[in-house]
């Protein structure tokens, strides 16, 4: 071994919590993150999930729709509400409506079981790469604060707060597609774009994927969906962030 090589940092281990009530499938999966350098630690429900992160820190949950007691969809909401922690969601109900209800929660991405090993540790990947980057910012960073239309959002929190002073938290979904529109205000942006933008090409889109973040980010606002003034719809074409100053 040449001793640069041996002096070289290793990659940080990613902590993963899995919250599943398959006993088998918790102890073949974590199995099998742990040779691409993602430790885990595994729960079978939402009483077990909440002690596991009042005791250490994890960068993403891996969390089972289905699960005695408090479901999937209850404990996504739970989680949204205090914190921005990347949630990719898993389940054996196949119904598209499953689906977009998880995507409106603020689950960052969603597979149904059975599933390939390899490209769930993918799209951990993929998610836990578009937060990392989101937070090293590059030339786009976001300042601490944006001022727009009474609203303000804290950047590093990913929560907007209203003019009365409610705290509202942002999905990171939700705060990559806001950033999306604050980048280019005024400015028709496709559908294409905008996945782009809040989601990336390597989570599989449906055709109402990025309708959904879009209502649900309006829904944040307080942007009337019947007659949006923020977030508006241009017919065949995608959607316009009617601001006319951010600062």
């Amino acid at each position: 071994m040449h001793a640069s090589s041996a002096l070289e940092p290793r990659p940080r281990t990613t902590r993963a919590l899995i919250v599943d009530d398959n006993q088998e499938l918790r102890g073949l999966l974590g199995d099998y993150l742990i040779r691409f350098n993602i430790d885990s630690e595994a729960v079978g429900d939402g009483t077990g999930m909440r002690r596991a992160m009042a005791q250490a820190h994890f960068d993403v949950i891996i969390l089972d729709l289905m699960l005695p007691g408090e479901d999937g969809l209850c404990l996504c909401r739970e989680l949204r509400a205090s914190s921005a922690i990347p949630i990719l969601m898993l389940t054996a109900r196949c119904e598209p409506t499953d689906r977009i209800i998880g995507l409106e929660l603020g689950a960052d991405d969603y597979m149904a079981k059975p599933f390939e090993p390899r490209e769930l540790v993918a799209r951990i990947q993929s998610i836990l790469r578009r937060v990392r980057d989101g937070r090293e910012g590059g030339r786009d960073e976001p300042p601490s604060l944006l001022h727009f239309s009474g609203w303000t959002l804290h950047c590093a929190l990913r929560q907007l707060q209203s003019a009365s002073g409610l705290l509202v938290p942002l999905s990171n979904a939700e705060f990559r597609l806001l950033w999306a529109f604050i980048e280019r205000p005024r400015r028709v942006l496709s559908r294409e774009l905008l996945l782009d933008a809040a989601r990336g090409r390597s989570i599989e889109a449906f055709d109402r994927s990025i309708d959904l973040l879009v209502s649900r980010l309006r829904q944040k606002l307080d942007d009337n969906p019947r007659n949006p003034s923020l977030i508006k719809t241009v017919r065949g074409e995608g959607y316009l962030f009617d601001v006319a100053e951010i600062h």
